[in-house]
């Protein structure tokens, strides 16, 4: 996949890719957070607060803003069934485009390929001064929780996205680490 084909995915479709569903719906929550529409809200747990400004969002960010009409932790988040169809619906997509196999679950060849060129594009940044919503979404979608909280700290810890309960490497432990390899964990190909 080129280096154009691969800047067209949105981060939260990066996030599945490298990290699964629970991946996925923490950068959804921070991009809704990023646009006012998501707070912490009781320890361990997410609220909406408002409505999203700026760009349209993504299916999977109108789902999790949907969801968040209760507030939830980021387990309950993903049980929702508006959730669980998005994460259902981006699954597919991510296998069209040859990213993602059903059989074994996983990443295929293509799609170890495209976040070895993100991660080569796009290194981890050293904090969040001067990076843009888009920017601190892509560092949160190609390293997961060194990302979060070096970015959003204290919305991490305070919404349960990282700590206790909360984690975007849960679903693959054995999760891309730049260290070359990185098939895919049983949790990739699911919901």
């Amino acid at each position: 996949m080129s280096s154009d084909a691969t800047s067209r995915l949105e981060p939260h479709e990066i996030a599945r890719l490298r990290g699964g569903p629970r991946a996925a719906v923490t950068v959804a929550v921070l991009d809704l957070h990023l646009r006012g529409a998501a707070a912490a809200g009781r320890p361990g747990t997410m609220r909406s607060a408002g409505p999203a400004t700026g760009q349209p969002l993504a299916p999977l960010a109108k789902a999790v803003h949907a969801a968040l009409h209760r507030p939830a932790g980021l387990r309950q988040l993903l049980d929702r069934p508006v959730v669980r169809r998005a994460l259902t619906d981006l699954r597919g997509e991510l296998g069209a485009a040859g990213l993602l196999r059903a059989f074994p679950p996983g990443r295929t060849r293509a799609g170890r390929r495209t976040l070895r060129t993100l991660r080569a594009e796009h290194p981890l940044p050293a904090d969040g001064s001067g990076l843009s919503t888009r920017d601190k979404l892509l560092a949160v979608a190609l390293y997961g929780d060194r990302a979060l909280t070096g970015l959003v700290p204290r919305f991490a810890r305070e919404a349960g996205l990282v700590g206790r309960g909360g984690s975007t490497e849960w679903d693959l432990p054995q999760s891309w680490s730049g260290g070359g390899g990185g098939g895919g964990g049983a949790g990739c190909g699911t919901a």
